[in-house]
């Protein structure tokens, strides 16, 4: 079992900063992949990006390349995700995600085992 608990959500200006976080427990050494993804209202849960615990290969989606970075930290089995130049269609539900299965990262959501409870975020125009 692997638990994930998001943090960092909130509400920001365009042009903004966010940094979230995610705290995975339990079963951590068999993560291979971590990945975000956020949900937007009325529309699918889609990939953000991911990280991989080999090598930290990144991926990112096209709409938030060059705006958002995705490290980890080791020591407290975190993985953050930094939002920057915020735009309002970034508004959405944030999720981090772990699957244990896989070497390379994905970005479908049906390869991640875990799941975190998600947090808001918010951006004002």
């Amino acid at each position: 079992q692997v638990q994930l608990v998001e943090s960092g959500g909130g509400l920001v200006q365009a042009g903004g900063s966010l940094r979230l976080s995610c705290a995975a427990s339990g079963r951590t050494f068999s993560i291979n992949v971590m990945g975000w993804f956020r949900q937007a209202p009325g529309k699918e849960r889609e990939f953000v990006g991911a990280i991989t615990r080999r090598g930290g290969s990144t991926s990112y989606a096209d709409s938030v390349k060059g705006r958002f970075t995705i490290s980890r930290d080791y020591a407290k089995n975190t993985v953050n995700l930094q939002m920057n130049s915020l735009k309002p269609e970034d508004t959405a539900v944030y999720y981090c995600a772990a699957d244990l299965h896989n070497s390379a990262y994905s970005h479908e959501q049906y390869e991640y085992d875990y799941w975190g409870q998600g947090t808001q975020v918010s951006v004002s125009s």
